[in-house]
């Protein structure tokens, strides 16, 4: 596991860019092998530091005319649940674990995000206790490696 990316769209979601930056999160992501958080995010008020160490890399930006090549790049995607964004990430192939923003209920992100589960293309989140974000991130970068060794 190399590259971890952040989306949140063209919104802001303060609480997903918190939660995957805390130190907490970020040892998850250092002890599964990551050496890269790229973070988009967004309109959000929170703007995570830029990092460049020898072990361990934090990009930081609000938008891109595109983010294809981001995702390309990306061996997990941690998104929102917006349609365009996860849509775009399964395209790509690429596993996905879905953030839901609870204060965007009104646009069906949890119902989106459940049946992205049921269909078995997701998994899914909240950020209702920032600590439950790392176990679950932890988790995914299990599996994930489980699955990578499964297929050699």
């Amino acid at each position: 596991m190399k590259t971890v990316f952040v989306t949140v769209g063209t919104t802001s979601f303060d609480e997903l860019i918190a939660a995957v930056s805390s130190p907490a999160a970020e040892q998850v992501l250092r002890s599964r092998g990551c050496r890269q958080l790229v973070l988009q995010i967004g309109r959000g008020a929170l703007q995570p530091a830029p990092q460049y160490g020898p072990a361990f890399v934090r990009d930081v930006f609000r938008f891109k005319e595109s983010l294809a090549e981001d995702l390309r790049r990306a061996d997990l995607v941690i998104s929102h649940a917006g349609a365009g964004s996860c849509l775009e990430t399964l395209e790509e192939g690429k596993p996905l674990l879905v953030v839901i923003n609870e204060k965007l209920m009104d646009n069906h992100q949890l119902e989106l995000a459940r049946q992205l589960h049921k269909d078995g293309h997701v998994l899914y989140c909240n950020c209702r206790y920032g600590a439950a974000v790392a176990v679950t991130l932890d988790a995914v970068l299990r599996s994930i490696t489980v699955i990578t060794v499964l297929r050699m």
